[in-house]
């Protein structure tokens, strides 16, 4: 049976953030993720997490300048010492907050970088982080964005961010499986799912086009979550969708494409 963790940047996103854990608990969310903690402090989040009985289960390394449009500084060879004092308050945050995993953001190719010297850059960023976390029994996971959205992103593709990861060569290291920017990118998503099962650490969804939730476009989530179930994936499925509307209004999905009658 799939375990769904709201995503708290997404969803709920009609009130302030820390209000939003009540409104996940009560609407039957046994687990949260998001994007980024460090507005807050752990102990903030922490009070949130356990007043409304809930695990955290994923937020991201820092990734620059959020608001300014980066999405990660992995593969910037100009932004290593940055880099690396964010996975030491990502570990912070993720002990204060009994995290399993954090996700690494490799970020956009930056102008006049050659490709080899940003996948070399990202390699080594992605080797420190894995020992890092590895001493704080993390698990360090990366997440392939498609390029219609974020144009000029480094990691794109499934394969591609598995061959980074060989050379990365750490057993804690893993691939975040986000079935939206899979489904831009390549397609083939129950195939690639159990193919890479093993090199899968998260997954999570959001309906294509438009990234509303699950049943309101073209992927068979119907078809996809009891496929997951048969391969056997028994991790968290984070939903990191837009509502269509209001999240409460939209979670239906869950007992139509979970628990049909």
């Amino acid at each position: 049976m799939p375990r769904f963790a709201a995503n708290l940047t997404m969803l709920f996103n009609e009130v302030p953030f820390l209000d939003r854990f009540e409104l996940a608990a009560r609407s039957g969310f046994e687990a949260v993720e998001f994007l980024f903690p460090y507005a807050w402090s752990p102990a903030e989040i922490a009070q949130r997490l356990d007043a409304n009985r809930l695990q955290l289960v994923l937020h991201n390394l820092p990734a620059g300048n959020w608001d300014a449009g980066e999405r990660g500084i992995a593969c910037h060879p100009d932004r290593v010492s940055e880099f690396r004092a964010g996975v030491g308050k990502a570990i912070e945050y993720a002990r204060a907050l009994g995290l399993p995993r954090l996700n690494c953001l490799a970020g956009k190719r930056p102008a006049g970088v050659d490709d080899v010297v940003l996948r070399r850059t990202l390699v080594e960023n992605l080797r420190f982080a894995a020992a890092e976390l590895k001493k704080a029994g993390l698990k360090l996971l990366m997440e392939p964005i498609n390029t219609f959205d974020i144009p000029g992103f480094f990691v794109s593709r499934t394969e591609q961010a598995l061959a980074i990861l060989d050379e990365v060569g750490a057993d804690n290291a893993f691939v975040q499986y986000d079935v939206y920017h899979a489904q831009r990118m390549e397609g083939e998503l129950a195939a690639t799912a159990q193919r890479h099962l093993v090199r899968i650490g998260h997954v999570q969804v959001a309906d294509n086009p438009g990234r509303n939730e699950p049943g309101t476009g073209e992927i068979n989530y119907l078809f996809l979550f009891s496929h997951l179930d048969r391969i056997g994936y028994d991790g968290w499925i984070g939903c990191e969708y837009k509502p269509a509307t209001t999240t409460e209004a939209g979670l239906g999905w869950r007992q139509r494409l979970v628990n049909p009658q």
